[in-house]
């Protein structure tokens, strides 16, 4: 289906996507000013469920799951003993013991076998690997729920942010969240892999009869980067702790024990060796792309984690690692592109704000 609407496809985590149809910078905008959908399908998706699931996940994940109500869902991590980032995901409960995870689709893996390890006989616990069987697609935009409507035809209420409904279709179940990676309203889905062609090419109408377009890896990172979020082997690895990510919102330190609370806690206690900023480019320059030096004061001080040329500001934007004192608002940076230094400066987080 990506091909019939022009897809052109490159190789992601070990799948085919598209990067792009009609152009990154007209994607990027059709999700600003109306609509776009998402092909997300590469994700993965576990079902965690019984008596002890909650206890299990509060002492796996740094949010606090037993704040969820059924039908609520958010946004935690899962950490290495030395509070590194394992992955960052979605976490949904669905009931009183079952949840929906939503896992980044290079982690599937990992995440799979870091959980296993950290089940113990006591645990009252089921864990299913549904990856394999289910598609996803995301729907995002200020015309999301004109969107919505279009295909649902009042079968099915908006998930409103941070929710998720569990509804049964033709095809068998689905699982409908307001949740989404633009910044935008939105919502994405989850349903049987097989029925997936089918409810690509309708969204694809729907979006289209709203103004929107079809839109590919491209437009999904210039619009996550212009609200800060990171970028699972970018921005985040497990080298490093949420805190020095700034997420520390995410992490629920007066929750009891979880893995990697110590390290944490001795960060806090500590201090920082480095922190994860946003910069951007002051004059006319080239997009900072990763792995790019940053440099300041005639030293390299770090690298570009992410990098783009924001369709929105029309400037370049990335995100890197800075010693804590560097890392300041305001803050002086040169980024090195191919052999030539171009000025920069930290700033506030996001860079996108809606006017």
């Amino acid at each position: 289906v990506h091909l019939e609407l022009g897809g052109r496809m490159v190789p992601f985590a070990g799948w085919e996507m598209p990067v792009q149809y009609s152009g990154i910078v007209e994607e990027h905008k059709a999700v600003r000013n109306a609509a776009g959908v998402f092909d997300i399908s590469h994700m993965g998706q576990f079902l965690v469920s019984g008596k002890s699931a909650e206890a299990f996940l509060n002492r796996t994940l740094t949010n606090d799951v037993s704040k969820l109500a059924p039908g609520q869902g958010q946004y935690t991590l899962l950490l290495n003993e030395k509070g590194g980032v394992v992955d960052d995901l979605i976490a949904y409960r669905t009931s009183e013991r079952e949840f929906f995870l939503v896992v980044n689709a290079s982690r599937i893996d990992a995440d799979w076998e870091h959980l296993e390890k950290q089940l113990t006989e006591e645990d009252d616990v089921m864990m299913a690997n549904a990856s394999d069987f289910t598609a996803g697609l995301a729907v995002q935009g200020p015309r999301s729920r004109e969107v919505f409507q279009r295909l649902f035809q009042g079968s099915a209420p908006y998930p409103e942010k941070n929710t998720i409904l569990i509804t049964m279709t033709e095809g068998g179940p689905m699982w409908l969240c307001g949740t989404g990676y633009t910044g935008e309203d939105g919502f994405e889905f989850f349903v049987p892999a097989e029925k997936s062609a089918s409810w690509f090419r309708s969204i694809v109408d729907a979006v289209k009869a709203e103004g929107g377009v079809p839109c590919g890896l491209g437009a999904r990172d210039t619009l996550r980067l212009e609200m800060c979020y990171p970028l699972y082997g970018n921005d985040l690895g497990e080298e490093r702790t949420p805190l020095q990510a700034g997420l520390g919102f995410f992490v629920a330190m007066d929750k009891g024990d979880f893995t990697g609370r110590e390290a944490l806690a001795a960060q806090k206690a500590n201090g920082m060796p480095d922190k994860l900023a946003a910069f951007r480019m002051t004059g006319t320059a080239p997009p900072p792309r990763p792995h790019y030096p940053v440099m300041h004061a005639g030293q390299v001080v770090g690298e570009v984690c992410s990098g783009t040329q924001s369709p929105s500001l029309s400037a370049g934007i990335g995100m890197t690692y800075l010693p804590s004192a560097l890392a300041a608002l305001g803050t002086e940076i040169e980024i090195e592109v191919r052999g030539r230094k171009f000025p920069a400066e930290i700033v506030k987080k996001p860079f996108y704000r809606k006017a």
